[in-house]
């Protein structure tokens, strides 16, 4: 289950578990093109979410591992086929830089003193003079830039409740044996990206551009992926693509392989060829985008490609959402951006905030993957929480059943180690929407059952190396 705790001030989230919960299971011929058989049994979507309490990450009760992509054979025997994610990829043992022993979350001990947490969270003046310490050391001639203040200010305002809200949600963690505080009970991997995995699916759109045109009235909608492991690019980049089975499918394109989960859809392309979506003709209850935003760090990199503010805002939010739609939205701790999709962005699209989330990243051990007070960057990232204005009947009608958003919850989980690998939204939203509602997500970079998914590396994380294959007979 992917929650594994909820508690008043948020959740404690198993990404991993989420992922494998997902049904990666390949159903006879696709898994074994030469004819074995592969009795299959299907992970249930409705697990995906729910909400419970600490469940065992399921992978640790399977062997033998074997090679992704790898048919096993047994002669008389039929073999189930399962991929799950790779658990390297969340052996967030130690922090990457280490606070001091006075802003550590739990010090390493079971319990933790809340009238002390509460003290620390109160003195302003210890805060402040850490900063100026920092800012200090780097030797700068001016101690503030107008950035930094508006950080600061935000950072002051949040900081309490991340303290103490993501305290609870360890100390649950901690005593259900979901995380470890005593370091000698991990055993971390190292985890390295295989190096045979280069993403060229943003290239592969760019490419899509010189295709000759295809005319509206004589190409499909919607493409739906059959037993056929290979499908035309074409096909793949200008319309929808559905698996509407209950098994996974492996999609091959540019000679790579990438798995597909049950009851998912996606468009890969990028925002320039957003019309078959359009085209799909759905509307949607939930929104959730995570944008290229444009930074220093980025442009410095050049790891992916960004997009200005102009560009976001022209992304047609309002063709796509149904009424009274969710929308949510990933925003850096740059508080331009914070300010962007608050009075800019949502306003633009009929939206109006409800609510800052904020994403909480801790080790296996239950301490800050940064610093709380790092100046550098922060151990947590903010969500933006809105919902599409319209007939104030409808509206009413539409959430009738459904709770209100709250203002402030968290959601702490252990990072995945590959770069913007998001937590699932999907279980900690479910009390907020309607469960029959079309879920959307902009800027996708992996899959998710009952989703439709749309970005220019849709399938990033899907690629079949990031899964190991196992057998259980």
């Amino acid at each position: 289950m992917s929650v594994v705790h909820r508690l008043t001030a948020g959740w404690l989230v198993d990404h991993l578990s989420f992922i494998n919960q997902c049904g990666y299971e390949i159903c006879d011929s696709f898994a074994h093109p030469g004819g074995v058989t592969c009795n299959t049994s299907v992970t249930s979507i409705e697990d995906c979410h729910s909400i419970s309490t600490f469940a065992a990450t399921p992978s640790s009760s399977y062997s033998p591992t074997c090679g992704p992509g790898d048919a096993i054979e047994r002669e008389g025997k039929t073999a189930k086929m399962r991929y799950v994610f790779r658990e390297e990829f969340f052996d967030i043992c130690k922090p990457h830089i280490a606070a001091a022993p006075e802003q550590q979350l739990c010090q390493g001990l079971p319990e933790v003193s809340l009238t002390e947490v509460k003290a620390n969270s109160n003195r302003e003046e210890y805060f402040c003079c850490c900063c100026l310490l920092i800012l200090q050391k780097r030797k700068r001639k001016c101690v503030f830039n107008q950035g930094e203040l508006d950080a600061l200010e935000y950072h002051s305002k949040v900081r309490k409740l991340i303290w103490e809200g993501t305290l609870h949600l360890v100390q649950e963690g901690l005593k259900s044996g979901f995380l470890h505080h005593t370091t000698a009970k991990l055993s971390c991997r190292k985890s390295n990206v295989p190096q045979h995995i280069v993403c060229g699916l943003a290239e592969l759109c760019e490419m899509a551009k010189q295709f000759p045109a295809v005319s509206e009235s004589d190409h499909q909608a919607v493409h739906v992926l059959e037993d056929e492991t290979s499908s035309p690019e074409q096909d793949l980049l200008s319309c929808v693509t559905e698996n509407n089975s209950n098994c996974a499918k492996i999609v091959v394109l540019m000679g790579q392989k990438y798995l597909v989960p049950p009851k998912s859809s996606f468009l890969l392309s990028d925002i320039s060829c957003l019309q078959p979506l359009l085209n799909y003709e759905k509307k949607y209850g939930v929104i959730v985008m995570d944008p290229p935003w444009d930074n220093k760090s980025v442009r410095r990199s050049n790891r992916y490609s960004h997009l200005s503010s102009w560009q976001i805002k022209q992304i047609p939010v309002p063709a796509l959402a149904a009424p009274n739609c969710l929308v949510v939205t990933w925003v850096t701790n740059r508080q331009q951006h914070l300010h962007f999709v608050k009075e800019e962005l949502y306003p633009h699209w009929s939206v109006k905030t409800l609510a800052e989330w904020h994403w909480v990243k801790i080790t296996r051990a239950g301490e800050f993957v940064m610093p709380l007070d790092s100046l550098h960057k922060k151990p947590y990232e903010v969500l933006v929480l809105g919902r599409v204005q319209g007939d104030v009947k409808e509206a009413l009608r539409k959430t009738e059943s459904v709770l209100p958003i709250p203002e402030h919850k968290l959601i702490v989980s252990i990072p995945c180690s590959l770069h913007s690998h998001k937590p699932p939204l999907a279980a900690v939203l479910a009390e907020f929407i309607k469960p029959d509602v079309e879920c959307l997500e902009l800027f996708a970079r992996n899959l998710q059952p009952g989703w439709t998914s749309w970005g220019n590396e849709v399938l990033k994380f899907q690629h079949i190396d990031y899964f190991t294959l196992l057998q259980n007979e």
